[in-house]
């Protein structure tokens, strides 16, 4: 029978609990309640919050005690982020379905960000109207807004509920009866692009296509450069194509398209396959024009559209940004290769663009080639701009290379 996890506080929001569990038992799936309140279940459940606050170390019933509700919270949270994919390895659920307002939100989604993309995840939030990042992720978690407060039931919230089983029940019971062509697999490759290397990436692609690999291409706009490294980690990724490490710019000189630090670490944690290059690091990346920085307003800008202007980067921006590459890149336990364009690093840094930045370029690499010391990073310098299609085509053979290699 498959089974969808019900988790919540169900000290304080018992009715609403009792409701959902069951709805999925009338729909013919079993419940497994997962109780994340900080005082005791107002009924019977399959993990209880003590268990939850052991996983993390904590003893619940001795925070209780000191009436420390931030401490309880904390350990609960915590605990749920180490127990939650555990019982999933451990086949308790299938899926996963939570509601709440903010502190139930904050609660269980951290727990639904650590399953593996595919799970079906909901959670009914009142939070589930505004901006979601900081719940998602890089998640697939499928945010409903819970219109009026989780607090009671009544028309509104029970129409909510149920549409709220009814779409966990079907992404988990209806997943079988999908009659779906059974199309060979293709070992996948990831590949980071931004608008200014896309012939870049899209000669790559077609030449890895035809070799027999399905690329999946990520935006690098900060949340698409943790997505990329994300599922990595996740073990999706035969090979990766990190041609576009432009969020490194946003994140060393202030930009609004970081990735964060851990960009660029992933593919080495993991020991994947790995052509790199430093498509459109000439550039960070603010809003409308009138809100760039009243520090940068005299600098080299290019409006992209309307909502995206992009500053030149320095010379001396440029040697922090190597830096940081070169950090992240001299990790690296198996061989990887970083290829360089002497012609330009992006559609606008090239012969008579308002990026072209020959000073610019040369500190980007010689900072790489003098910081650069680990025996297993190959550097390659191509008399290409990244777009040209012998740049992409000759990234794309190397990586191909690589993958072959590796499975020997």
């Amino acid at each position: 029978m498959k089974t969808i996890a019900i988790a919540g506080t169900f000290d304080t929001k018992g009715k609403e609990f009792l409701y959902v569990k069951g709805l999925v038992e009338e729909l013919g799936l079993r419940p497994f309640m997962i109780h994340t309140g900080v005082f005791e279940s107002l009924f019977d459940v399959d993990v209880s919050n003590e268990e939850i606050a052991a996983a993390a170390g904590y003893d619940i019933k001795e925070i209780v005690k000191k009436k420390d509700r931030a401490m309880a919270t904390e350990a609960l949270s915590k605990g749920m982020q180490i127990l939650i994919p555990k019982l999933y390895k451990e086949g308790k659920f299938d899926g996963i379905i939570s509601l709440g307002g903010s502190g139930g939100t904050s609660m269980v989604t951290p727990a639904m960000r650590e399953l593996p993309v595919g799970v079906p995840k909901v959670m009914v939030s009142t939070m589930a109207s505004g901006n979601v990042a900081q719940y998602v992720g890089t998640s697939d978690i499928v945010m409903m807004p819970s219109i009026v407060d989780v607090a009671g039931l009544n028309k509104i919230s029970k129409t909510i509920f149920s549409n709220a089983v009814l779409a966990i029940v079907g992404m988990v019971a209806g997943r079988e009866k999908l009659q779906e062509e059974k199309a060979e697999e293709k070992p996948l490759v990831a590949a980071s692009m931004f608008g200014v290397t896309t012939p870049c990436v899209n000669y790559a692609k077609e030449y890895l296509e035809k070799k027999g690999y399905e690329v999946l291409v990520f935006h690098a706009t900060g949340t698409g450069g943790k997505t990329m490294d994300a599922l990595i980690d996740a073990g999706f990724f035969a090979g990766v194509l990190d041609l576009t490490t432009t969020e490194w710019c946003d994140e060393v000189v202030g930009g609004v398209l970081t990735a964060g630090p851990d960009r660029c670490a992933a593919a080495i944690r993991q020991r994947v396959p790995q052509v790199v290059s430093v498509g459109a690091c000439d550039m960070v990346n603010f809003g409308p024009m009138e809100t760039v920085p009243a520090e940068f307003v005299k600098r080299n800008l290019y409006k992209h559209n309307p909502t995206v202007t992009l500053m030149r980067t320095t010379v001396e921006e440029n040697v922090q940004i190597g830096s940081r590459l070169a950090e992240k890149w001299n990790k690296a336990e198996t061989p990887m290769t970083v290829i360089l364009p002497k012609q330009g690093v992006s559609m606008i840094d090239a012969e008579g663009q308002p990026f072209e930045g020959v000073q610019e370029r040369a500190a980007l690499f010689d900072t790489l080639k003098q910081n650069i010391t680990n025996d297993k990073v190959d550097i390659c310098e191509m008399n290409n701009n990244i777009n040209d299609q012998i740049f992409a085509e000759t990234a794309a053979k190397r990586l191909v290379e690589l993958m072959e290699a590796n499975k020997k």
